[in-house]
């Protein structure tokens, strides 16, 4: 696979977390780009415990009073450094990473995950 261009870096602001979808159809791959400190990571936007969507109302991922991702459905959080939740019925657990590269201005997914 090609690298897929997914956005600017210039969109994801620090310490915040942006919605991405790649592909069509009825199983596109929804993920979920996390900057802090400067370093760009991704994660499939699928939480371990529940199976779905961690925002709700969608683009919502993080809580109000700190840098962490939160699932919507439950209130598991999880770190922004590497996906392990901390709290929450999944404790221990992690996100699925997603390869990601900045290049120049842009943020890069370089590889799309088997299908969940």
């Amino acid at each position: 696979m090609n690298a897929i261009r997914l956005m600017d870096l210039a969109e994801l602001p620090d310490d915040g977390a942006v919605p991405f979808t790649v592909g069509e159809g009825d199983w596109p791959l929804r993920g979920v780009l996390v900057r802090r400190a400067g370093e760009v990571r991704a994660y499939v936007n699928h939480c371990p415990h529940a199976g779905h969507r961690l925002d709700f109302p969608p683009g919502k991922f993080t809580t109000p009073d700190g840098p962490w991702l939160r699932c919507a459905s439950h209130g598991a959080l999880f770190r922004f450094e590497d996906g392990e939740c901390v709290a929450g019925p999944c404790a221990g657990h992690y996100l699925q990473t997603l390869p990601v590269a900045v290049r120049g201005t842009a943020v890069f997914l370089l590889e799309a995950p088997a299908p969940l």
